[in-house]
Formats: C-alpha cells, sequence, structure tokens
C-alpha cells in the first residue's frame, strides 16, 4: 500500500482516478481487478473510492480532506485551518497517516511542532506563523499532551525542532515542562523538553523553557542554558566540563566557556560519550560567535573528528541542509582565517 508523497497534489490523484477508470472501461486486467475490489460499478466515484484505498484511506472524501489538512499546515494558513476545523472538528485530534516522510504518523500538534524541517526538500527554515496554527488546533481541542502512546509530547517535538514560538504557546496552554520521551524515542531517549533544546541546539526554545521555569538537571544542561550556578565544582569530573563545553559553545554561551576553561576544561578535548568537540559542534551549527570566542582562545581549526573532518569541513557539509546561510557563511570565513 503506498503512502501518499510529502506534497501530494489532488489533482493528480483525481486524473490517477480518471486514468483507472479509463483502463478498466478498456478491459485493462489490473485496473478491473482494482476497481471491483470496492465496486461492481465502473464509474468514477468506485475509481476514486479505489485510489483512496490504495493510499490506507476509507473513502475518497477522507482522503481529500487529509490532503487538504496538511496543505493548510504546510502552508502555516491558520485562516484556512480554522475554517477546515470548523467544518471537520475532528481533524484537530484525528492523527495524520499514511504519509512517506511520517510512516508512523502524526499527531496534528505534533506536526506543526515539527514544521521547521521541511522533509519534501530536507532543509531547516522558518515558519513565522506554526504558532497560529498550534493554538487552533488547541482551540479546537487537540491534546496539548499529544495522544496517549505518543514517544513524546508536543512540546519536546517543539524544542527538538526549535519552534519557539510553538513552544511557548505549549507551555501558556499548560504543556509539562518536565515530561519525558519514552525510552525507545528517537533522538534524546527518556530525555525532558529542556534537554532535548539543549542537545539539539535549539536556544530560542531553551530560552522559553527556562523562563518558564524548566530546571537543568545538571551540568551540561545547565552549561546549554548560560547559568553554571552550583553545577561547576571541584568535584566536577573531566568528561562532565567537557560536555558541557560543548553544549556552552553550540548555545554561544561565552561567558560559561570561559568559566568552564578557567576550570581547566581542555579546549579541544572530544566528549567520549556523544563523540562531539566544542568547536566542530559550533562550526556545524553556524554558530559564528562561538567559533570567533573558541578560536581565540586557542582552540586549534585543524583538529579532525572520528571520521576524520575538520570544522571546517564540517561547517561546509551542514551548510547544504539549512536556508539561512549567513552564520555558516561566517563561520567558514573566520576558519579560513584561523587556517591560513
Amino acid at each position: 500500500m503506498p503512502d501518499l508523497p510529502a506534497r501530494p497534489d489532488l489533482d493528480q490523484l483525481r486524473r490517477r482516478a480518471k486514468d483507472l477508470l479509463r483502463a478498466a472501461r478498456g478491459g485493462d486486467a489490473d485496473a478491473l481487478r482494482q476497481l471491483y475490489a470496492v465496486s461492481d460499478r465502473l464509474v468514477l466515484a468506485s475509481a476514486q473510492l479505489a485510489v483512496a484505498r490504495e493510499h490506507g484511506f476509507e473513502s475518497w472524501p477522507t482522503l481529500r480532506v487529509e490532503v487538504l489538512r496538511r496543505e493548510v499546515l504546510d502552508n502555516a494558513d491558520a485562516a484556512r485551518l480554522r475554517a477546515l476545523l470548523a467544518e471537520h472538528p475532528e481533524l484537530a485530534v484525528q492523527r495524520m497517516q499514511h504519509w512517506c516522510d511520517h510512516p508512523r504518523g502524526f499527531s496534528p500538534i505534533g506536526y506543526v511542532a515539527a514544521l521547521r524541517y521541511d522533509t519534501s526538500r530536507h532543509v531547516w527554515r522558518d515558519v513565522p506563523d506554526a504558532h497560529l496554527l498550534a493554538r487552533a488546533l488547541i482551540e479546537a481541542g487537540a491534546p496539548v499532551e499529544g495522544a496517549p502512546g505518543d514517544r513524546e509530547t508536543p512540546l519536546i517535538t517543539a524544542a527538538s525542532y526549535g519552534d519557539a514560538a510553538v513552544a511557548a504557546v505549549l507551555v501558556e496552554a499548560g504543556a509539562n515542562l518536565e515530561a519525558r520521551a519514552a525510552p525507545d524515542a528517537g533522538g534524546v531517549p527518556g530525555g525532558s523538553p529542556l534537554l532535548h533544546a539543549a542537545v539539539f541546539g535549539m536556544t530560542a526554545v531553551l530560552d522559553v523553557l527556562v523562563a518558564a521555569g524548566a530546571r537543568a538537571e545538571n551540568i551540561a544542561e545547565a552549561a546549554a542554558a548560560g547559568d553554571l550556578d552550583g553545577h561547576l565544582t571541584g568535584d566536577t569530573r573531566p568528561q562532565e566540563r567537557i560536555r558541557a563545553l560543548v553544549m556552552a559553545a553550540d548555545h554561544e554561551r561565552l561567558t560559561v566557556i570561559d568559566e568552564l576553561l578557567r576550570a581547566g576544561t581542555p579546549i579541544d578535548a572530544i566528549d567520549e560519550q556523544w563523540g562531539r568537540q566544542a568547536l566542530h559542534v559550533a562550526a556545524s551549527n553556524g554558530r559564528a560567535a562561538s567559533v570567533q570566542h573558541l578560536l581565540t582562545r586557542g582552540a586549534e581549526p585543524k583538529v579532525r573528528d572520528a571520521r576524520g573532518r575538520t570544522a571546517l569541513e564540517l561547517c561546509r557539509r551542514a551548510r547544504r541542509g539549512v536556508a539561512d546561510q549567513r552564520g555558516h557563511d561566517r563561520v567558514e570565513a573566520l576558519l579560513l582565517a584561523a587556517s591560513a
């Protein structure tokens, strides 16, 4: 059973139904078999039903509405979404299924929380009105914590994908700051929203969570949040400090970088747990302020990761996957100058 493509075309699906009907009337055995599996009449409605069933939907109207829902969400059209929900209120809750890029399905509110990553083009982008979609869905009855059995809450998804405005709407609606992803979830199994924002470098979301009262549970999270108070002591293990340095670099917490360096943290060391290094992570994620700060304090730009790549190579590789490349352009210029 083929799933729908990431950017479905309803007109193309209509043409597919017409072609199927034409083939069946012309005596094509496969087409006849497909139509007679759903109806004993060779009419357009039967062909449309066959196309819907082919993609896992009970009826053509159900398929049509699902294609429309995704189009409205992908275009971040809050006005059209409200109109659609007024006609089909169940769409605020009903799971989005039979999509090739989301084979496990997605709750509508979770899908909106993940809109910053365009799965059709495989690129990160900003979706300025996504929070309006989230608010419309919540007002129409979408559960703020997601559906039972979901591997992560919508707030965790927003933290992972970096949509601070959606995160703020969820927090305002009462989302649990201490929620945990399932043990078998992708990303950070068992992790909180704050940890997801920290690990994935989503500083704006992290700031929303901290302002709402989320608390760092360890020095790495504290470094990402920009405040080591109570976490950096004489007993802090070297690997914990290295992990914190990577986090500080990723979130451009420059004063935290200096605090960790003063505590004796080696600037070019690799976090043994995750294989990450401060300059490499900052370069890969386009954190120009951190790259400049680390280079000024003696970071070696020619250090290679476990796969033999320098910070400059990591920067260039990651730049292809972001819509706004200005940060990576600045990082490249800094690393080229430092490597000359």
